[in-house]
């Protein structure tokens, strides 16, 4: 189904997931939806987004450039990140990633070294190669010891594989189930499920609908939906060895592009940087 005959976009592209989760008009739909994931002590009321460039201290160090990253109003630090197609080293770069919301919180002079918590929590359009024989597609992976006892409980990795959601609408019951439905089915319905008519939903589905966008946001969609495509195609044609190596440069190839077609079509530099990952400096080069 071409852009142009869906009724809502799908949340699994780069531009649907940041206009549905990562804006500041639409926050309550990421604070309703982490709250459906965390535990109760650290359920949300509020949030504020932060940059989602991260750089080392150091001069050389990477950066990191998260899809999502804000700060609830306890202080709890949550990177949000939509993986499309399996990568090499995953759960390292997860772990790495989580490095920088803990080195941001260091306070000169005298300090105790108290930490806020940090929250890593992966939205995965693929499974696991070591959890493919079971059906759990949520996991939640802590710090323990030998004993299977919480050693530290202030760094949590959530992740969620959606390949492994298969219900139906009839077969919903949760709230939880309800948002799995949308990531999954969300660009291919034309009417809002009777499923799914609480009052956040509602907001959902009014910022989904795509005739309601601007000019603009309707080039980026296009070009976010054709990237996502591309990728799909690749993962479901490729086999072999160094098939996650050629993603990961294939996918970036395809943000140059994109970011190339918004450069044209005059969108601000911030949003060119927050749909396609690439830096302010990468950018002023193309």
């Amino acid at each position: 189904m071409s852009a142009s005959k869906e009724k809502y976009i799908n949340p699994l592209t780069d531009f649907g997931f940041k206009k549905l989760f990562g804006s500041e008009p639409n926050k309550e739909l990421l604070i309703d939806f982490l709250n459906q994931i965390l535990p109760e002590r650290h359920k949300i009321k509020d949030l504020t987004y932060s940059r989602n460039e991260q750089s080392g201290h150091a001069q050389l160090d990477r950066k990191a450039i998260f899809d999502l990253y804000c700060t609830g109003e306890s202080g709890e630090r949550f990177i949000v990140e939509l993986q499309k197609a399996k990568q090499n080293y995953f759960k390292d770069r997860s772990v790495y990633y989580s490095s920088f919301p803990i080195q941001e919180q260091a306070k000169k002079g005298d300090w105790d070294f108290r930490l806020d918590p940090v929250y890593t929590v992966g939205i995965l359009d693929f499974i696991f190669d070591d959890h493919k024989s079971d059906s759990e597609l949520l996991h939640f992976v802590e710090l323990k010891n030998q004993n299977c006892e919480v050693f530290y409980d202030k760094l949590k990795f959530i992740y969620i594989e959606l390949p492994k959601f298969k219900k139906t609408e009839e077969e919903l019951e949760t709230h939880f189930d309800k948002w799995l439905y949308v990531f999954k089915h969300l660009s291919e319905l034309q009417n809002r499920p009777p499923k799914l008519q609480e009052k956040i939903f509602l907001r959902l589905f009014e910022a989904a609908e795509i005739a309601k966008f601007s000019h603009q946001e309707r080039v980026a969609y296009e070009e976010s939906l054709k990237y996502f495509r591309d990728i799909k195609n690749v993962v479901d044609t490729s086999r072999g060895e160094g098939l996650a190596e050629g993603m990961e440069k294939g996918m970036e190839k395809r943000n140059t592009e994109i970011a190339k077609q918004m450069i044209t079509e005059d969108f601000p530099i911030d949003q060119i940087v927050g749909l396609t990952g690439l830096s302010k400096e990468e950018i002023e080069k193309l």
